[in-house]
């Protein structure tokens, strides 16, 4: 973990390794039909729904790849291992600390100085004066924000980009019994501008091998794995969020 006072030193040392002029940071090819162009920067991308933890990491994954730094910022029980089976390279990845929720604005600022993905939880409703400056740095040093409300609670107003889990169906759950082997999901896209079109994409988050990969159109789900509402309370697979 990494506290406030050691931020500002730490972003001055992570120098984003793609060039400004690269206006999007390339992610998995599962995500090419839910985000053509990849993550633009400046962009803020709010994910919602259970599930919403695992799906930031597997976004950060390939970008993480290409040298990017990821930083996250209040996500309760994110798992390292988790995020390394969705392709995030742990060597380029920094946890911080939540901060208060007075010092919460200056706190996600002072990471965009280095980290071209900055991950949020910030589990309060974010000010105005927070959600515009925060919009302002991101825009100018080229970052881009992946906002976290697992149950809708303390969601970013005006995000450009919404990602929502909105079904999720469990394989190896049996009556009460069974191992928990891969977890399937539906994610639909909307937002403004370019990202206004609806999208829908339907992946393994993880598969029963632990990687990240679409669903085969036209596969049947296991006796199990009956699809529940996106609202349900899921079971866990270790530390996924």
């Amino acid at each position: 973990m990494v506290d406030r006072s050691g931020l500002l030193a730490l972003a001055q040392q992570v120098a984003p390794t793609t060039l400004a002029v690269q206006r999007c940071l390339p992610v998995d090819g599962v995500f090419d039909d839910l985000l053509p162009a990849g993550l633009a920067r400046g962009q803020r991308v709010a994910l919602t729904g259970p599930g919403a933890t695992s799906l930031a990491l597997a976004l950060a994954g390939r970008p993480s790849q290409g040298g990017s730094w990821v930083a996250v910022v209040g996500a309760a029980g994110l798992g390292l291992a988790a995020a390394e089976e969705l392709g995030v390279r742990l060597d380029r990845l920094v946890v911080v600390d939540p901060p208060p929720t007075a010092r919460w604005g200056a706190t996600v600022a002072s990471l965009f100085d280095g980290f071209e993905i900055v991950i949020v939880a910030p589990g309060h409703p974010v000010s105005a004066r927070d959600d515009r400056r925060l919009s302002a740095r991101a825009r100018e040093e080229g970052a881009v924000v992946l906002q976290l409300a697992p149950s809708g609670q303390g969601r970013w107003p005006g995000a450009d980009v919404e990602l929502a889990v909105d079904a999720v169906s469990w394989d190896g759950l049996g009556e009460g019994h069974g191992y928990l082997r891969g977890r399937r999901v539906t994610v639909r896209s909307g937002g403004r501008r370019g990202a206004a079109r609806p999208r829908r994409l339907e992946l393994w988050l993880p598969d029963p091998d632990g990687r990240l990969r679409p669903v085969t159109p036209g596969a049947a789900l296991s006796a199990e794995g009956a699809l529940v509402p996106g609202d349900a309370d899921p079971p866990r697979l270790s530390s996924v969020g």
